[in-house]
């Protein structure tokens, strides 16, 4: 019976010891992305600058690229960017545009 009590406390620190690594390791991924000059995805824009955390984001809340092409974004034109509408916008360009670098061919 003594057994089977530290086997289930085991699994169970185990268990939790995993769930928590398994999310450090993702925030951790989000992090290098970002510093790498990774564009973030619409998930993580509205994750970052919802202030009301209602899903969607109003021009108070953007800013950037995003804050700047509010309105072509907005295709629905109701005043918010929806995921969708922010996954279908046009990627901005990086800054520097590449010059100067040898040319592949």
């Amino acid at each position: 019976m003594k057994n089977l009590k530290l086997l289930t406390l085991i699994v169970t620190v185990a268990l939790f010891a995993s769930c928590k690594s398994s999310s450090e390791t993702e925030n951790q991924s989000r992090n290098n992305q970002r510093q790498r000059g990774g564009q973030p995805n619409a998930e993580q824009l509205i994750s970052e600058m919802d202030a009301d955390k209602d899903g969607k984001l109003s021009e108070a809340e953007v800013k950037g690229p995003l804050k700047n092409d509010f309105s072509k974004i907005d295709t629905d034109e109701d005043g918010y960017l929806s995921k969708v509408e922010i996954e279908n916008a046009p990627k901005p360009e990086r800054q520097g545009g590449g010059e100067g670098r040898p040319s592949r061919g």
